[in-house]
C-alpha cells in the first residue's frame, strides 16, 4: 500500500479490489450468499436465543424461495455441497412451519406434526439443530446444519452425522430408517435414495 504510512490511496484501493476480483469465482459468491441466506432466515425464525424479536415470516419465506431458486445452479456447479445445502434448507423450511408459516405447495399436510414431533421433549424446538446434542453444547451454532458467517461455509463440517445424532440428508447406509413425511411427498432429496 501507501510508502508513507497514511491511507491508501484511491488508485491503491482499485488496484486491490482489482486483484481481488481476479481470484473471485463466481460459484464460490454463489455459496457464500446461500450459507447467509439460510443462516440469516434461521435468524429470522426467532427460534435461536436472543433472537424472538427478530422474528420475520415473510424474510424466512423469501430466503427459503431463494435458497430453492438457485439449487439448480448449485447441483451444475457444486454437486459436493448439495447434501448440506439440502439438509440446511430442509431445517431452514421445518422451522418456518414451527413459527407458523404454511409449507409450500405440494407438500402433504401432515407436515407440520411432524415438524412439532422432532421439536424434542417438551416440544421445544429452541437452539436445537439437526443432531444437536443440546442447547449451549458448542457442538453446533444455533442455525442446525448451516454453518455460521465465517465459519468455513458449505464445505466445512457442520454437525449432523459426526455427531451421531439423525438429520435429514445424512445419505445412504441408514436404510432400516422410514423416510419422513417430507422425504415421502418427494420434496426432500436424500443423497443415496
Amino acid at each position: 500500500m501507501s510508502t508513507g504510512g497514511g491511507a491508501p490511496t484511491e488508485e491503491e484501493l482499485r488496484a486491490a479490489y482489482e486483484a481481488e476480483l481476479k481470484r473471485v469465482r463466481v460459484e464460490h459468491l454463489l455459496l457464500e450468499h446461500v450459507v447467509t441466506m439460510v443462516n440469516l432466515g434461521m435468524r429470522r425464525t426467532g427460534l435461536a436465543p436472543g433472537t424472538e424479536d427478530e422474528r420475520d415470516r415473510e424474510q424466512v419465506r423469501l430466503a427459503i424461495e431463494s435458497v430453492r431458486a438457485l439449487t439448480p445452479l448449485l447441483e451444475q456447479t457444486a454437486p459436493s455441497q448439495m447434501a448440506q445445502i439440502r439438509s440446511a434448507l430442509s431445517q431452514l423450511q421445518l422451522a418456518f412451519v414451527r413459527i407458523g408459516g404454511s409449507p409450500a405447495a405440494g407438500e402433504p399436510a401432515g407436515e407440520p406434526a411432524g415438524a412439532a414431533a422432532s421439536a424434542g421433549p417438551g416440544g421445544s424446538s429452541e437452539g436445537q439443530g439437526a443432531g444437536s446434542e443440546g442447547p449451549g453444547d458448542g457442538s453446533e451454532g444455533p442455525y442446525g446444519g448451516a454453518e455460521s458467517p465465517g465459519g468455513g461455509g458449505p464445505g466445512a463440517p457442520s454437525g449432523g452425522a459426526e455427531q451421531g445424532g439423525p438429520g435429514p440428508g445424512q445419505g445412504a447406509g441408514q436404510g432400516q430408517r422410514e423416510p419422513g413425511p417430507a422425504q415421502r411427498s418427494g420434496r426432500l432429496w436424500v443423497p443415496g435414495q
